[in-house]
């Protein structure tokens, strides 16, 4: 993933009011390791069920906030993230909402998804099995798995922007 900065962050969001955007509270950009992301998720420390996920679209970064559920799914069983596609303990994956963007969305029209609930999938999907005979490299199943990520990343927020609902 390329870098973004608080501008790129900001001008990115397409689903929330200017005043959202100002208040909106950013992850620590010296921190991030870019090579290892296909978006940028982070959860709001002020506000727990609010996040953020900002990816780039060409060269355009496009970035939608979130709401996550406030009901917890039962505990001792596993969910799956849809966008990691990764199953795991049901109290590390949520329900997150976006309002669509535009006046869809302001009408109150969202659109959900499951997804993990601290928004890394991008580091999940870089854990591997060990290497075994006649199983392809590591390598190639973090770049698979990150090709899907990206892909259902982008069709997720494809799906936010869609004004028509």
């Amino acid at each position: 993933m390329k870098p973004l900065s608080e501008a790129d962050i900001r001008s990115s969001i397409v689903n929330a009011s200017r005043g959202e955007i100002e208040r909106m509270p950013l992850p620590g950009l010296h921190e991030v390791l870019w090579d290892d992301r296909e978006y940028l998720g982070w959860r709001d420390h002020g506000a727990p069920l609010r996040g953020y996920l900002v990816h780039w679209v060409d060269d355009r970064p496009v970035g939608i906030v979130l709401r996550a559920s406030s009901v917890s799914m039962r505990a001792g069983i596993s969910a799956m993230c849809s966008l990691c596609r990764t199953s795991q303990p049901s109290d590390q994956v949520t329900l997150f909402s976006a309002p669509r963007a535009g006046k869809a969305g302001r009408d109150g029209n969202t659109i959900g998804t499951y997804i993990c609930a601290d928004l890394a999938c991008s580091l999940i999907i870089r854990i591997t099995p060990p290497k075994l005979p006649m199983q392809p490299d590591p390598a190639e199943i973090v770049a698979r798995r990150a090709e899907g990520l990206l892909l259902r990343v982008q069709n997720f927020t494809a799906d936010v922007m869609n004004t028509a609902g």
